[in-house]
């Protein structure tokens, strides 16, 4: 039976920099490696809220980015 294991976690948080000329959200990401892989979900919230305090630009969104090795 196949197993995953849990190689390496991202946080991505993508920010509205503004609005273009076609009234679109201009939106920029900034992706933080080498998280702990033990974080919770509320732990990676806490560290997204302090971060979003140090910008300028609207969080648009948060995101967790998991990569798994597959193993027979």
């Amino acid at each position: 039976m196949a197993e995953t294991l849990l190689a390496e976690s991202k946080l991505r948080l993508v920010f509205q920099a503004g609005i273009d000329e076609d009234s679109k959200p201009i939106l920029k990401a900034k992706t933080f490696g080498n998280v702990n892989k033990a974080v919770t979900a509320d732990q990676l919230y806490q560290v997204t809220q302090a971060v979003v305090g140090l910008t300028v630009d609207e969080l648009s969104g948060a995101q967790r980015m998991d990569s798994l090795d597959l193993l027979a």
